[in-house]
Parts: structure tokens; C-alpha cells; sequence
């Protein structure tokens, strides 16, 4: 079960955090739309990929690594946000 709450919060950084990551690159981009959707391809592949494998078949591992894995994207929520938030003090303190 430890497995499966660390593997949950691992998926859930990467998707999460590459979907945040994805947003601030592409805008004001060429092919906007074109790069969103292959990181969405990519990150929802990978995220089911890992849930395959860390349930192997166990119903209550799938369901903790889907637990640990929403948990993780309020805590990705709150540590973005806080980043763009010091971003934007110090953008604001250089002009």
C-alpha cells in the first residue's frame, strides 16, 4: 500500500505538475492547441499506465493511488500558486 501512495503522488506531480508547466510555455505560442493536446496524449497515457501497473489487479491499491494521486493536486495547486505569486512580487518590485 506504500507503494501505491507514493506512486500516486508521483503520477499526480508529473501530470499536474506538467500540466501547469505545459500552460506556461505554450502561451502566446504557435500551435497552441497542437502542444496541449500532445502533452495531454502524453500525460494522461503515462498517468494510466501507472495506475495499471501499481494495481495489479487489487481494487484497494488502485484506490489509494487515486487518493494519493487527487491529494497531490491540491498540493500542486498550492505550491504553483504560490510560486506565481513570488513571481509576480518580484516582477512587480523590478518595475
Amino acid at each position: 500500500m506504500i507503494v501505491a501512495l507514493i506512486s500516486g503522488f508521483g503520477l499526480g506531480i508529473l501530470f499536474f505538475g506538467g500540466l501547469w508547466i505545459t500552460v506556461k510555455k505554450t502561451i502566446g505560442e504557435n500551435y497552441m492547441g497542437l502542444w496541449i493536446a500532445a502533452s495531454s496524449i502524453i500525460r494522461i497515457g503515462i498517468t494510466l499506465t501507472g495506475f495499471y501497473f501499481v494495481a495489479q489487479g487489487n481494487i484497494q491499491r488502485l484506490l489509494v493511488c487515486i487518493a494519493s494521486f487527487i491529494a497531490t493536486r491540491f498540493l500542486v495547486l498550492w505550491l504553483t500558486a504560490k510560486y506565481d505569486q513570488k513571481l509576480l512580487i518580484s516582477k512587480a518590485k523590478q518595475s
